[in-house]
């Protein structure tokens, strides 16, 4: 599959997953979808990200989950979903695995 072709995968099943929060009882706002190579360095520096993120190569959003109103920040709020996502594709991955709960990636080259 070529890049494009994923990031197209990538994005109808994003809107599955956001339809999928929805259902559940959730509301979503977006978070980081495309981040510039300059923006990934800067945070990577910061430890706040990696140089090489998939948001770099639009594989990868971030999502704000809300229950009732409030914001859910924790990687625990995110978990049904996160699990949801894992199981769409053999590709999804969820960045709760590793501390990134709001975090919605497609694999690409080994990275999530």
């Amino acid at each position: 599959m070529t890049l494009r072709q994923k990031q197209s995968l990538f994005a109808i099943m994003v809107a599955d997953l956001i339809t999928q929060a929805y259902e559940l009882g959730y509301e979503i706002t977006l978070g980081e979808a495309l981040r510039s190579k300059e923006e990934a360095k800067r945070l990577a520096k910061l430890g706040l990200g990696i140089e090489n993120s998939l948001h770099c190569d639009k594989l990868a959003v971030d999502l704000n989950l809300f229950k009732n109103g409030v914001y859910l920040s924790s990687t625990k709020s995110h978990q049904v979903l996160g699990e949801w996502w894992e199981k769409q594709h053999s590709l999804c991955r969820w960045g709760g695995r590793f501390g990134d709960g709001n975090h919605y990636s497609m694999e690409d080259s080994g990275r999530s």
